[in-house]
């Protein structure tokens, strides 16, 4: 049994349709760009311009892409059997590729692990299953939370993975990326780098 309490909040986020988050975000790759077979992602910094990279893997391999353009720039399809999934290590890591060659990359997915769920400028987000076993993410900013406020206000409903097994949802590091992934495709979102109240990070 449910409270009254969890049936409403239960009905109030079923009741809103998907939005794309506001402004600042812009749309880098949505799910009208497959990739069959993922099994996690995680976030990497280009060494030479400090951009964010995200780097997935599937069953087909490896890829490094470009948040901010989308673009693949780096791609291993025969990754070393004994790194090519991130649960063969404890750390949950895999091998970077192309400029992040020689580093390692921690993965969220399939098999555990986690991105950042909060910026230092206050956006966060929350993965929800109000229609087990399909889930859907919450985005909320200025302490606005999912059961507060209406919606389109200080939260949104920004992914339904209705159609697909979710596998990970989260922040980059720098907060200038946002990702989701499913078992058969990744959606990225950028916006400018935050401004951050510099009180704010020292408390952090």
């Amino acid at each position: 049994m449910i409270s009254e309490y969890q049936q409403q909040l239960r009905e109030k986020i079923m009741s809103v349709p998907e939005t794309p988050p506001p402004t600042p975000w812009r749309t880098v790759l949505d799910r009208r760009t497959p990739i069959g077979g993922l099994l996690g992602i995680g976030f990497a910094v280009a060494p030479d311009t400090d951009r964010d990279l995200i780097m997935v893997v599937s069953v087909d391999g490896h890829g490094l892409f470009d948040t901010t353009t989308g673009e693949k720039i780096a791609r291993d399809r025969d990754p070393d059997p004994d790194d090519s999934t991130p649960d063969a290590m404890p750390d949950l890591t895999c091998p970077g590729l192309g400029p992040v060659a020689g580093t390692r990359v921690s993965i969220a997915g399939l098999f555990g692990g986690g991105l950042h769920t909060t910026t230092l400028d206050g956006w966060s987000l929350e993965v929800v299953s109000p229609e087990w076993p399909h889930h859907r993410v919450l985005l909320s900013t200025d302490g606005g939370m999912p059961h507060d406020g209406p919606h389109g206000d200080h939260w949104w409903h920004i992914f339904d993975s209705n159609y697909s097994e979710f596998r990970a949802a989260g922040f980059s590091p720098s907060g200038r990326t946002l990702a989701i992934a499913t078992s058969s495709d990744l959606t990225l979102w950028t916006r400018p780098a935050p401004e951050v109240d510099p009180t704010r990070e020292a408390r952090a």
